[in-house]
């Protein structure tokens, strides 16, 4: 009897009440659905793979060399510049041959001229102070060691006053096309490796490669660190080192 003569005053407040009871229990599930998509959404992406750079690198040695000395003379007369240069080549000539080099193995480059102005002030003054001629002589040879010794040895022939400028021959390794696809294996190999040591230590595994990037081919000096975003090729010694690298990114499970 006391429900039938509850004051309508009192049934609304219920009503209130089961209302906002009902509204919390709705916002409720409406947040904890989104923070589980949320949070699976997190778990997707980081799901996706896990990248990593593997690298390989090998000992060579250079069978290929290219040596260029620059014979340069200064004289009052553009005529007995060149006539010294020629002189002066055909020393360098009778250097190499002698020392073992073909005379086919030798390119000579044309006769180069320059007059040496005079200058007061910055200003020209019309008078010439002298000639400059100079002269390339190329070397090409597989022999390495030969051309090593011989430039080793150029200073026996600067003595005798010929006046040649020589950075020393360049060495180039003619097996890196052969040696490339054998790098990149032995790289996506040290990836893989390197893949399965990670994952391993969260309790994981890894699936199939998703993606490959190749970095450029590093020719460097033995234990050398030296890199190059575009790929270092140093020509200075004949025993090298290269080095190669990859970036995959495998799926994870």
């Amino acid at each position: 009897m006391s429900q039938l003569n509850e004051s309508p005053i009192i049934t609304i407040e219920r009503r209130k009440a089961v209302t906002i009871i009902i509204s919390s229990v709705i916002v409720s599930l409406a947040l904890a659905g989104g923070l589980m998509k949320v949070g699976s959404g997190f778990a997707a992406r980081s799901a996706n793979g896990i990248t990593v750079t593997g690298s390989a690198k090998v000992s060579a040695v250079a069978d290929n060399a290219v040596w260029t000395l620059n014979v340069q003379a200064s004289m009052s007369k553009v005529s007995d510049a060149i006539a010294k240069v020629g002189s002066d080549v055909d020393a360098v000539k009778v250097y190499l041959t002698t020392g073992g080099v073909p005379a086919d193995a030798l390119t000579l480059g044309a006769v180069s001229t320059y007059a040496n102005a005079e200058y007061i002030n910055g200003n020209p003054t019309g008078r010439i102070l002298s000639h400059n001629a100079s002269r390339d002589v190329v070397v090409r040879s597989k022999d390495v060691q030969l051309l090593s010794k011989l430039s080793q040895g150029i200073g026996n022939l600067l003595q005798t006053g010929v006046n040649v400028n020589t950075g020393g021959p360049q060495y180039y390794v003619s097996t890196l096309p052969t040696l490339r696809p054998q790098l990149l294996e032995e790289a996506m190999k040290d990836a893989k490796i390197r893949a399965v040591a990670l994952t391993k230590a969260v309790g994981g595994t890894i699936g199939a490669v998703v993606s490959v990037t190749t970095g450029p081919f590093q020719v460097t000096t033995p234990d050398s660190t030296m890199t190059d975003a575009g790929g270092a090729y140093d020509t200075t010694t004949i025993n090298k080192t290269v080095t190669s690298t990859v970036s995959v990114t495998f799926k994870t499970k």
